[in-house]
């Protein structure tokens, strides 16, 4: 059955890879990426897109307007997808960011008119960057057959929800200590691989969250 799946990214980042197909002179930024999904979820699955579409400019909106709009949009779907991008955190305090909110109220049990909603599972995409590379945030590591997560670049609320099992399965690896399993409530997948797998991962991401309270989550930001 086809799952409810709302978007949180950094609308305006243009420290993306460049991606074909657009018009000559388009710069590409994080929301070329979620045209991409929405189409994906349209033509090839039974999941339905619940963000915004890229006509409903929420800008001139008060805070309060876009929040309850926004908050709308989260309480009707089961998944959040974040796109982790290269510039995605601005130079600001966390609770200045609209992403951190929204990751937030998709943790949070919410009620409205009568109604109910469940920790939406969350999953992050990570998108490569200008120059096609995801070592901004991933590092291979062969001698040890693992790979570094550089989470200090995110906000705090996706940063303490990753690694976060709380019996977790580890082993030493040249001084350092190697998660294994899925150690995280925030699991994370490169934009190419989910890309071309949505519903294996977002089922991945729905499983981890049917098993929440394996995991301390932090739901505020």
């Amino acid at each position: 059955m086809g799952k409810k799946i709302f978007v949180s990214y950094k609308y305006a980042d243009d420290k993306v890879e460049g991606l074909p197909d657009l018009p000559f002179g388009t710069i590409t930024t994080a929301r070329h990426y979620v045209d991409l999904i929405q189409e994906k979820l349209d033509e090839e699955t039974d999941h339905i897109y619940k963000g915004e579409n890229d006509d409903e400019s929420l800008e001139s909106l008060a805070d309060s307007t876009i929040s309850s709009k926004l908050g709308d949009k989260i309480f009707d779907s089961t998944i959040t997808i974040v796109l982790i991008s290269k510039g995605m955190n601005e130079n600001t305090k966390d609770s200045d960011q609209w992403i951190p909110w929204e990751i937030s109220y998709s943790l949070k049990e919410q009620s409205r008119d009568g109604r109910s909603s469940k920790t939406n599972a969350i999953l992050g995409v990570v998108l490569p960057d200008n120059s096609g590379s995801y070592s901004y945030y991933y590092r291979h590591n062969p001698l040890c057959n693992s790979t570094t997560h550089f989470t200090n670049q995110l906000f705090d609320i996706l940063k303490e929800n990753m690694f976060n099992l709380k019996n977790p399965e580890t082993r030493s690896c040249n001084g350092s200590t190697i998660h294994e399993g899925e150690s995280s409530f925030i699991k994370t997948i490169q934009w190419d691989k989910f890309i071309e797998n949505i519903d294996f991962y977002v089922n991945k991401a729905l499983e981890i969250c049917e098993n929440k309270s394996n995991y301390n989550i932090r739901k505020n930001v």
